[in-house]
């Protein structure tokens, strides 16, 4: 039986910028991409994700909610149905730029996941457009 997947946008302390690094346990996370850094809750989402035994691909931006450029080349990505399949959800925390917000939920219609965002993220979506 194949376990559920994440995609998950996040800032850390470590590793590779905009490539996903593959995860199935918190050893792994650890080592790979290290601490959260004071803002990020891309680590915590990380942390719960492994807690419920689904498997992750943390792609690490510079900086949460604001490079743009990397939630992009994260997108472009993902485009690529094959490299995912199956994929159960997205996660975006400390995203509220409506743009990007679109253009990830067309890609969970993509792939028929679920996007993962938080409140605050979601009322500023709401409130900017």
């Amino acid at each position: 039986m194949m376990r559920h997947r994440m995609f998950l946008f996040g800032e850390a302390e470590k590793g590779e910028l905009c490539t996903p690094i593959f995860c199935q346990n918190l050893l792994e996370l650890s080592e790979t991409v290290g601490n959260p850094t004071k803002t990020s809750m891309g680590v915590f989402f990380a942390i719960q994700t492994l807690l419920f035994e689904r498997d992750l691909f943390f792609f690490r931006v510079k900086e949460e909610g604001f490079s743009v450029e990397d939630y992009l080349q994260g997108i472009k990505i993902l485009r690529n149905k094959k490299n995912f399949k199956p994929l159960s959800a997205i996660c975006i925390p400390g995203v509220g730029n409506a743009d990007l917000i679109h253009q990830i939920t067309q890609i969970c219609n993509l792939y028929q996941s679920c996007l993962i965002l938080s409140e605050k993220d979601f009322y500023d979506y709401l409130t900017t457009r």
